[in-house]
């Protein structure tokens, strides 16, 4: 099922510059394996050695927090819209 990918400029390095791309998943968790696959070393970028999702990567699905659905198992399907937002932190 082809979605649309949202690449933040911090991984953009990793996506040849692309800031949005297209991916084949039926949930989150073979979205990050699909992106693996086009764009080596993606993956370590979003999730930990224990296959989690870092806890400064937000992902959403047609702008809701996947926290908030299945996370990693949250369903996707043809057209989705699927953003990775890294934290940020800062300020006093």
């Amino acid at each position: 099922m082809p979605v649309l990918v949202r690449i933040p400029t911090p991984l953009r390095a990793l996506t040849k510059g692309a800031a949005e791309i297209h991916a084949t998943a039926a949930t989150v968790d073979a979205l990050v394996e699909d992106l693996e696959r086009q764009f080596p070393g993606l993956r370590e970028r979003l999730v930990d050695d224990a296959g989690e999702l870092r806890r400064f990567i937000n992902i959403y699905v047609n702008e809701e927090d996947i926290r908030f659905l299945q996370a990693k198992k949250t369903a996707l399907k043809d057209g989705d819209q699927v953003s990775i937002v890294p934290a940020i932190a800062g300020g006093r």
